[in-house]
């Protein structure tokens, strides 16, 4: 059994911190029972500190789900047109600032970023070896959490190396994203700095992932040349493309060695819906499972994120991601006798990657506390996007694009490709559609790269580039927010 990074344990713990996403604000409050003033006194009480902030990567479920049903790659599906109105409302561009899931991203993360820059707030209380190491890490998922929430919302409330504590969410402005992403290189570069190339323990942050995010966010603001750059150490670093691709996403197959950045899950400590984030579990896995299934390999669940038969048809027969990603569940069921119930949009497809397997242990909610661990960064991503990057960069490096686009299409079994100009630039776009299906990077990709509207029915350019900041949330704030454009 895999040892768990995260707990929600300490929390009760240590009550004062108080930081648990699941108020009717993204500002929180520290007991009245203690004051943070008299934590951090040892090196063991910042550690305590940094697995709570570690813990809300495991509510970015929600986004990686929802980053694919928005998208052109799946359809809600669930049981019904009514089952979770929000998830069925992103799916069809008819989202609106009440939107609950949407909300829940929205504090969820602010959770995360607020976690983080506890720590940092009192960084400088007490000296220890291993000090830097620690405020690395923090700074670099402040940085994840607020990347999270620029690729959502744009402009958002900014905080450096403070709580945003109840009350003052009435003085801050949201900030242009331009000022969150210049914070988010601050921390990653630092965080790269500071981080050992690998860590003892499964999960932790390493330079490999700072440097990895830190291009990532490069080029989500076009800085194609930057990029190129940052993720030159990555792609020449520890990492390796897994030969067994069929292994990637099976449990054996987590943090490989292709493996950059993983969100650690566990089967233990179940949760209700009433919390989802509570969970220490998967949740996307037991949304996206079959529904009602009876059969071998597979474990049931509720039929969400099914993927569409555009994307599978994009599939060549002898690409060998396409049986990785998708599970073909009528064919299934005609191979092995299998019995499953067909859901609201009925696509006959499922997210093969995160559906839960048998043989998963589940302490709790068996579709709550699923142990399959997110492959965040994988170095094919980086390959990837490092290819588009180095395109796309001022001095245009069209041979390393191709280099690098054909190491991951090598490894999926396929022809190395001599293409040139647009023709190569549309091919890494394809590529990385394929490679990383079901993983919650497509509507991002298309929105980054201005063909949203092409691809995605429904969408209206001016608007669905970035999603409504929940409504409570700027009636919270005393109505000094802007709403997003369209809503």
């Amino acid at each position: 059994m895999k040892t768990k990074l995260y707990s929600i344990k300490w929390i009760v713990a240590i009550a004062f911190l108080a930081l648990s996403g699941c108020s009717d604000d993204f500002v929180y409050v520290d007991s009245p029972d203690e004051n943070s003033e008299t934590y951090f006194n040892t090196p063991e009480e910042y550690d305590l500190a940094l697995v709570g902030a570690y813990d809300l990567l495991q509510s970015t479920y929600l986004n990686v789900m929802l980053g694919e049903i928005a998208s052109d790659n799946t359809l809600a599906g669930g049981e019904s047109a009514t089952d979770v109105p929000g998830i069925q409302e992103i799916d069809d561009m008819e989202h609106t600032p009440v939107n609950q899931q949407l909300r829940d991203i929205w504090s969820w993360m602010f959770a995360g970023v607020n976690r983080a820059n506890y720590i940092l707030e009192f960084q400088d209380k007490i000296d220890f070896e291993g000090k830097n190491e620690i405020i690395a890490q923090a700074r670099f998922l402040r940085a994840y959490y607020y990347f999270e929430l620029v690729k959502w919302f744009g402009d958002v409330p900014l905080a450096v190396d403070r709580r945003i504590q109840f009350g003052e969410q009435f003085n801050i402005p949201r900030t242009p994203k331009s000022e969150v992403y210049a914070l988010i290189e601050e921390d990653l570069i630092f965080a790269s700095a500071n981080l050992p190339a690998t860590q003892a323990q499964e999960g932790r942050i390493t330079s490999g992932a700072a440097q990895a995010l830190l291009g990532k966010a490069y080029l989500y603001q076009n800085k194609f040349a930057e990029a190129a750059t940052a993720f030159e150490p990555v792609i020449n670093g520890p990492y390796s493309l897994v030969e067994d691709y069929n292994s990637i996403f099976e449990p054996e197959g987590e943090n490989n060695s292709e493996s950059i950045f993983e969100v650690q899950y566990t089967d233990k400590e179940g949760a209700g819906f009433g919390c989802l984030q509570c969970s220490e579990g998967n949740v996307a896995v037991g949304f996206n499972g079959i529904r009602n299934y009876s059969g071998p390999v597979f474990e049931s669940g509720f039929s969400f994120n099914v993927p569409v038969q555009e994307v599978v048809d994009v599939f060549t027969e002898d690409d060998i991601r396409k049986d990785v990603a998708i599970l073909d569940i009528e064919a299934w069921a005609a191979e092995t006798g299998a019995t499953y119930a067909e859901g609201y949009e009925h696509t006959g497809y499922y997210n093969r990657k995160y559906i839960a397997r048998q043989g998963d242990l589940n302490t709790g909610d068996a579709n709550l506390t699923n142990p399959n661990n997110y492959r965040a960064i994988r170095l094919a991503d980086v390959l990837l996007m490092a290819a588009e990057a180095n395109y796309k960069k001022a001095s245009s490096d069209e041979e390393k694009a191709r280099q690098y686009l054909n190491r991951v299409r090598e490894r999926a079994g396929l022809e190395e490709v001599s293409l040139s100009g647009s023709s190569l630039l549309n091919q890494i776009y394809e590529d990385r559609r394929l490679e990383l299906v079901g993983e919650g990077h497509r509507f991002f990709d298309l929105v980054r790269t201005g063909r949203a509207a092409e691809e995605i029915d429904g969408f209206q350019t001016g608007k669905h580039e970035l999603f409504p900041i929940p409504a409570i949330e700027i009636e919270l704030a005393g109505n000094i927010w802007e709403q997003n454009p369209g809503y």
